[in-house]
């Protein structure tokens, strides 16, 4: 196995055989689309699969805790992430699939905004 080495070169960065000109620069969102999805005691669907998706932001408009779940039937032993009443979350990583939540009681809502 070679070694691995780095030479500024520029603006080009070489490392061993493999050479990256310029800067990576992500998809910019031209659209957000904002869905109001009423508070459930049963798993609902967040946001559908969308394989335009760039990004999302969900805000928990509840006096309620919200388990959200990266994938289908979210519930309070089976969720990605738990979210306290009025908390916001912005997603940081890619994820395209369904998004479902669950509330530990239905008042209020959640504001979804999906970025395409």
């Amino acid at each position: 196995m070679a070694a691995t080495t780095s030479t500024e070169q520029g603006a080009r960065r070489v490392y061993g055989e493999v050479g990256i000109d310029g800067a990576v620069t992500p998809a910019a969102a031209g659209t957000a689309t904002i869905t109001s999805v009423a508070s459930s005691a049963s798993s609902v669907v967040l946001q559908a699969a969308n394989t335009s998706r760039l990004g999302l932001a969900i805000y928990n408009n509840s006096t309620a805790i919200l388990y959200v779940k990266f994938g289908t039937t979210a519930s309070a032993t089976s969720f990605t992430l738990e979210m306290a009443p009025e908390d916001f979350y912005e997603m940081y990583v890619r994820y395209t699939g369904r998004i479902d939540g669950i509330w530990a009681s239905a008042n209020g809502a959640a504001l979804v905004t999906e970025l395409t």
